[in-house]
């Protein structure tokens, strides 16, 4: 059975990672093309006795869908026999697993694999020098990241779940420039992950990144907030106390996928 740490991982890795995938078939050229004519549904299960793991992929021309159960009938389906298998596949490690469906659709295989190669940008060892490249893995990270807040919240994690009780509602927004935006709500417990600016409520905490360049120092993990500030990379705006502890959630977040 898997452990509560495992299991968070995979909620982290399916409703916070896949879902950047979206990102890619928007705004990647090679990979909206590959998959502009595509319809089609692929599944990723994770087996275990307290319940299988699952997300469900649904491709129509260009446009995507997901839900986080198993898909019906699914054209491919990545299993995997133990929790821990998938977490080390979306990590980038070995591990080991079956494709159902293979035969029948090798065409679509190539074409998802290409989609989940695609999402390897956000590792913070991936150092893309193509400008569209690293505007991208800013974009997709910040986006990630807000998201797996809320799910780290959602999934019970003791620490995270006692710092969103205790608050009324605030909103962490992070912005890159005027260019990008990704937001976290928190209010009495509950949190809600969002892209772009948040505009029905000033932010209680507000990370201003001077620009993409600037962004790409502390998603990599060369630099980290406190030296991101001092090198003008970063501003913030609001509590420092609140805004340390969410950064401090976010080291969690990164450590929790590797």
């Amino acid at each position: 059975m898997a452990t509560d740490r495992e299991l968070l991982a995979a909620r982290i890795f399916l409703r916070a990672v896949l879902p950047v995938t979206k990102v890619l078939l928007k705004e990647d050229k090679a990979i909206r093309r590959r998959f502009s004519r595509v319809t089609a549904t692929v599944g990723f299960r994770a087996k275990d006795p307290a319940g299988d793991q699952a997300a469900c992929l649904a491709f129509d021309k260009g446009n995507l869908s997901l839900s986080f159960e198993p898909c019906e009938n699914p054209d491919l389906e990545f299993l995997f026999f133990k929790v821990s298998h998938m977490n080390a596949f979306f990590a980038g490690k070995p591990a080991p697993f079956w494709i159902k469906g293979l035969l029948r659709r090798p065409l679509l295989l190539a074409r998802v694999l290409t989609l989940l190669l695609g999402v390897m940008i956000l590792m913070p060892d991936k150092r893309p020098k193509d400008p569209e490249k690293r505007r991208l893995k800013v974009k997709m990270t910040f986006y990630m990241i807000t998201t797996a807040l809320s799910q780290y919240n959602k999934g019970g994690d003791p620490e995270m779940t006692k710092w969103t009780a205790s608050q009324p509602e605030r909103i962490y927004q992070i912005t890159v420039a005027d260019d990008i935006g990704a937001w976290l709500r928190v209010k009495a417990g509950k949190t809600q992950a969002g892209r772009g600016v948040y505009t029905r409520r000033r932010p209680f905490v507000h990370m201003k990144f001077s620009g993409v360049e600037g962004a790409l120092p502390v998603v990599m993990n060369d630099v980290d907030m406190v030296e991101a500030v001092k090198r003008g990379y970063l501003t913030v705006e609001g509590s420092p106390e609140y805004g340390g502890q969410l950064g401090d959630f976010m080291v969690r977040i990164q450590n929790l996928k590797t």
